[in-house]
Order: structure tokens, then C-alpha cells, then sequence
């Protein structure tokens, strides 16, 4: 024998007295603690991975935090590296809150704006760069015009101009047509042969940039040519960058809202209430589960049939339900005589008519008044009705 059993048969095991030891009970309760344990350990961990924080997308076209093709997220996190900050906004009192003197305001399309709104963020101090602008050029500034919507596809242009942006990007991918009309314009990236030409910049009080084609800006095309170079440029000239994209639900300056319950919520409050639904859930089965198999208990006291029909006689007869007492009445004396007969239980009544009337001799309407006639209405005929159906029963054990 090896001096490591000599060991463990040296050192006695404690047993307490139920029989069990202190390893047995503990194996025990890890048996019946380590489901829910498991199920707590996986919602923590879930509720922790969900907490950590992680960048914030959307789908919405040319937005700051969109990735996809269509959005401009490459470019806003050049910018923040680069020390911009952006502040995203949706609405037009947000962008005019947030557009003071020395910083750039960014308008993306203007096709959901009306006039009251236009003309709310023409007149804040911010140097403004509109992008792809339709029909609210002429609010911001008479020194440009633009002559026709972009084409589908873009084109390679190169800059044709002394504006020091334009001149470091060198050539860009865009389509339109904008046009000066006054000394103050510049307008640069034309069409060969032409003077409309896709980005424009208006001096004055504050700086007018005007981009007319949004690629240039997309995750798409934002490394082809000099895209980067003049976008970069064009946004990053102030510390402070007020991204605005016109939502659907914009209603103007004038009618600002407090924020909604949506917006105070932290951004994982909806998986962590899934995840107080799922522990509900499981603390509901945990705790509605039957505990062990059904024991059946003695009875403190034995109570005779006897009595117990006697019992629930007197009862009927407290109540005067004398159609209670002549429905078991009869469905004692048929179950009775049908078993005598060899009849299933499950025998339907004009099955079991026909045995007792043919057995104890009697008429078959007679036999079914008694079984399964109207009720009694009073005290005599309940009586005469018990002695009836005794005496057909009578009659069936004899034959």
C-alpha cells in the first residue's frame, strides 16, 4: 500500500449526524445552487459587455457617425484627431444655439429647410459651409448662383483657382454648377471651357464655402483624388464644428422641445430591461418549479362513508335541494345496477335503460322516468322516489 493511502486511511472522516460529511453537503449545494449561479455569472457578464462603452452609429446619409458608403464618419474622425470638435445636431435650433462667432457651421442639404429656417441660420456669426444646396443659396449670399443640379456621376476636376484650399486639394471628384455674380466669389473645380464650377468660397464678414456635389465628403470617395485634402480644409478651419443634417421631425428655431424620456435614458437601458425580463422570467420558473414528488398524509381523523352521506343528506336538506339529493340518488342506484350487469362505465343512458328494463322486467319509459326524469318538488316525492329506484335495484340483483 502507497504512503498516500496509508495517509488517507489515517485521517478519519468527520460525520455529523444525518450521515453526511462536510464535502457531501458541500457537493449538494453546488448541485442545487449552480444553475442559478451560472445564469447570474452570464447575465453580469452580458450586462458588463453591454456597458462598455463603443462607438455610437446611425444610417443617416452624410452623418458624423454613419460608416457605411454613403456616410461621413472617415472625415469626422479626421477632424477629431486633428482637434475639432463636432457637435452633431438634427435641428435648426440646436445648429443656431450652437453656431456662435469662430466656429464653422456645416449645413448638409437644404431640401427639407423652409424659409423661416434658412434664414434663422443665415444669420448667426458662424463662418457657414453649405453642402449641396438647392434652392437656399440666395438667402446666404447674391454673389453666387447656381445654375443646375449635380449629375449623377462625378467627374475629375481640377482646382483652376487661387483659393488656398482648392490649391492644396488639386483635383476633386464632384459634379455642378455654381456661378459668381459679384467680386466677392471664387469659384473653383469648373467644367473645362466653362465658369460654373463645384465649390465656391465667398468672403466677407465671415466665410461662405459652398460645396456643390456631396461626394467629395462620403466614406466613398473621400480618399480618391484631393477630396480629403479639401474637405478637411474647408471643416477643419475653426476649433468648433456644428454638424448639421435637416431631420423629418425639424420644425424650426421657433419650436424647440425639452429632451424625451428616450433621450435621459442611458444608451443600454433597453438591453438591460430585456435583461431584467429574462431574470424575472427565470425567478419566476425558479421558484414556481414543484419542489419533490406529491406525499400524501394520514388524516387526523377517519370519517366513516356513512356519515359522510348522511352528512351531505342533511345538507341538501337544510337547503331543500331536493334536485341535488335525486340527481345522486339515481346516479348511485344506475351506476350499481349497470355494474351488476356487466356494463362499462362509460355506457350511454339508452344503453343502460335498456339492460335494467330488460333485467328487472319493466317498462322502458318507466325505467327512464326513474333514472333520468324531472326532479322531485317536494319532500314526498323525493321519499317515493328513493323507494322506487331501491326496488328496481331490488329487481335488477335478483334476475
Amino acid at each position: 500500500m502507497s504512503a498516500q493511502v496509508t495517509a488517507a486511511l489515517a485521517v478519519p472522516t468527520v460525520v455529523v449526524g444525518d450521515g453526511t460529511t462536510a464535502r457531501s453537503r458541500s457537493a449538494s449545494r453546488w448541485r442545487r445552487w449552480r444553475a442559478p449561479l451560472l445564469l447570474v455569472a452570464g447575465l453580469a457578464l452580458v450586462g458588463l459587455l453591454a456597458a462598455l462603452p463603443e462607438p455610437r452609429t446611425s444610417t443617416v446619409p452624410l452623418a458624423p457617425d454613419n460608416p457605411a458608403p454613403v456616410g461621413a464618419r472617415a472625415a469626422a474622425q479626421i477632424l477629431t484627431r486633428h482637434g475639432v470638435d463636432i457637435r452633431y445636431v438634427r435641428t435648426t435650433a440646436e445648429a443656431v444655439a450652437a453656431a456662435d462667432a469662430g466656429t464653422t457651421l456645416l449645413v448638409v442639404r437644404d431640401s427639407l429647410l423652409v424659409e423661416e429656417q434658412v434664414d434663422a441660420l443665415a444669420g448667426t456669426d458662424a463662418d457657414l459651409v453649405l453642402l449641396s444646396p438647392s434652392w437656399s443659396l440666395s438667402s446666404f449670399t447674391d454673389e453666387l448662383l447656381s445654375t443646375g443640379s449635380p449629375s449623377d456621376v462625378p467627374e475629375t476636376r481640377q482646382a483652376a483657382c487661387d483659393d488656398p484650399d482648392a490649391v492644396a486639394a488639386g483635383t476633386v471628384t464632384a459634379t455642378g454648377r455654381l456661378v459668381a455674380t459679384g467680386p466677392g466669389a471664387v469659384v473653383c473645380f469648373t467644367d473645362p471651357g466653362d465658369t460654373a464650377g463645384a465649390y465656391a468660397v465667398v468672403q466677407g464678414p465671415r466665410r461662405l464655402t459652398v460645396l456643390s456635389d456631396v461626394t467629395p465628403l462620403t466614406n466613398a470617395a473621400l480618399a480618391d483624388e484631393g477630396n480629403a485634402a479639401l474637405v478637411l480644409r474647408a471643416l477643419g478651419r475653426h476649433d468648433t464644428l456644428v454638424w448639421y443634417v435637416p431631420s423629418l421631425t425639424d420644425t424650426g428655431a421657433a419650436q424647440e422641445t425639452g429632451p424625451s424620456l428616450g433621450d435621459l435614458l442611458p444608451a443600454a437601458a433597453p438591453l438591460i430591461g430585456l435583461q431584467l425580463l429574462v431574470v424575472a422570467a427565470a425567478a419566476a420558473l425558479w421558484r414556481g418549479r414543484r419542489l419533490g414528488r406529491l406525499v400524501t398524509e394520514r388524516l387526523p381523523v377517519v370519517v366513516r362513508a356513512a356519515e359522510t352521506t348522511r352528512g351531505r343528506g342533511r345538507l341538501y336538506r337544510r337547503g331543500r335541494s331536493r334536485g341535488h339529493a335525486a340527481a345522486a340518488l339515481r346516479a348511485g342506484a344506475a351506476a350499481r345496477s349497470a355494474r351488476h350487469l356487466g356494463l362499462p362505465r362509460s355506457a350511454p343512458a339508452p344503453a343502460v335503460i335498456d339492460a335494467l328494463a330488460l333485467a328487472s322486467g319493466r317498462d322502458r319509459g318507466e325505467v327512464a322516468a326513474l333514472l333520468y326524469g324531472p326532479p322531485p318538488t317536494d319532500d314526498a316525492a323525493l321519499t317515493r322516489l328513493a323507494r322506487d329506484l331501491d326496488d328496481l335495484e331490488s329487481e335488477v340483483h335478483r334476475s
